[in-house]
């Protein structure tokens, strides 16, 4: 049985249109950063906040924050050299400028990789998008802090930040 062109066509069309939406439905969409899949920097990172997603992140940021555990963001998150390293490598292998690329090429628009925050929260992609929170709202109990992305965005530990 031979099938005219036209629905064919159409047909295909349609299963194309339909891989495209459901590509971006699974990746994500621009709020997708994969999330940490290393069991060490879950654990070690994890342990005081969200284990945050290296690609929101270039490789200079991360290397400069691992080279001063002793005053992460105020507190001596101090770990073995060897974990350090480790832990470094991971970052720096995923960041925003190497491995993951894929997903931070709008949260890292107009950044210097070479100069680069050490904060996310000091992105410009990150201010816009949040710069109708009022003030009040990071330092409501449940929330405390720009650096609490879970507080409000619920799928923040499989890497989701859609509203």
């Amino acid at each position: 049985m031979k099938i005219p062109a036209r629905p064919l066509a159409l047909c295909l069309l349609a299963l194309a249109f339909s891989a495209l939406v459901l590509g971006r439905a699974q990746a994500g969409g621009s709020h997708y950063f994969a999330p940490v899949a290393d069991p060490m920097v879950k654990d070690e990172c994890g342990s005081c906040h969200l284990a945050f997603a290296p690609s929101m992140l270039p490789a200079s940021s991360w290397r400069r924050m691992m080279a001063d555990l002793r005053n992460h963001f105020g507190d001596d998150a101090s770990l073995d050299p060897a974990v350090t390293t480790k832990i470094t490598e991971y970052l720096v292998n995923n960041a925003a400028d190497t491995g993951g690329r894929r997903y931070s090429d709008k949260l890292l628009r107009g950044v210097s990789a070479t100069n680069a925050p050490l904060r996310i929260t000091e992105l410009p992609k990150w201010v816009k998008e949040h710069r109708k929170v009022q003030d009040w709202e990071w330092k409501h109990k449940d929330v405390r802090s720009k650096a609490n992305c879970a507080a409000c965005h619920t799928g923040a530990e499989r890497g989701y930040y859609e509203d």
